[in-house]
């Protein structure tokens, strides 16, 4: 499962965080949606919550299972959780909003499953501008390749992150409360290729994008990619360690609110 390999390292950063904003604590019945390899499950169940994990792919809820035995976890749908309304405390997302085909569905669907009172807590990329492991890819891409590559159509990837659309389609399901926070997580990585290799394997937008293009292209925006990793490192006054490890700033936003 390639995208666990090269993003968990990066979104296991930002649990704690997501389960504070959440109130999980001892006790509090909490789902976790999208679970992926059931990494926030964990993290809730370890506080002593009371935990359930839903994901789109068998496979990942057969690897949650294996991971982390004594949690609950399904295969299911976010746009219609097969659970009674009123039914968790607490409904997580970390980093599944920017896979959900209908994002604004999957936030109505958390509502429904709130008691009131209950919390909603997700976190998605901050956009490019703040996030210098997404610029570096995709200024590549736009220099040596194409961006009109005939993908499936989905929801804009960074809508999220904007403070207006957030509120604006919370306060519309029944959230109040809501707020928004960035946090700034650091990707470690082993060189630049490690980069490439991250969103060719693991990225879903991203590993479309770049699969659509011509070998010529592929090699172009790979070299595009180290000179980018290059100009951040030394704009930065960092280098590569000695063993070639990197580390560049991947910013999460982090949005929650409460059911009224």
């Amino acid at each position: 499962l390639p995208y666990h390999d090269a993003f968990a390292p990066l979104t296991r950063q930002s649990i704690a965080a997501l389960l504070d904003a959440a109130e999980v604590e001892h006790g509090v019945k909490t789902l976790d949606v999208a679970c992926g390899p059931g990494d926030v499950a964990a993290g809730a169940a370890e506080r002593g919550a009371k935990v359930a994990g839903i994901d789109f792919a068998p496979a990942m809820v057969d690897q949650a299972s294996r991971l982390h035995p004594g949690i609950e976890f399904r295969a299911g749908d976010a746009e219609a959780l097969p659970f009674e309304p009123g039914s968790f405390e607490a409904v997580v997302i970390n980093f599944g909003v920017l896979h959900f085909a209908d994002p604004d569905r999957a936030i109505a669907e958390a509502h429904r499953v709130l008691e009131k009172g209950g919390r909603l807590a997700f976190t998605v990329w901050a956009p490019p501008e703040r996030a210098p492991g997404f610029a570096i890819v995709l200024n590549a891409i736009e220099r040596h390749g194409r961006m009109d590559v005939g993908l499936p159509e989905g929801p804009p990837f960074f809508r999220f992150a904007d403070r207006v659309e957030c509120e604006r389609t919370l306060i519309g399901v029944g959230f109040r409360g809501v707020r928004m926070h960035e946090l700034p997580l650091l990707w470690r990585l082993p060189g630049a290729d490690a980069l490439f290799d991250a969103f060719w394997e693991g990225g879903v937008r991203t590993r479309g994008l770049l699969r659509a293009q011509t070998p010529g292209a592929l090699a172009a925006i790979r070299i595009a990619i180290r000179e980018g990793v290059a100009a951040h490192l030394a704009a930065h006054g960092a280098t590569a360690s000695n063993g070639g490890d990197i580390e560049l700033p991947m910013p999460a936003v982090m949005t929650w609110g409460v059911k009224g």
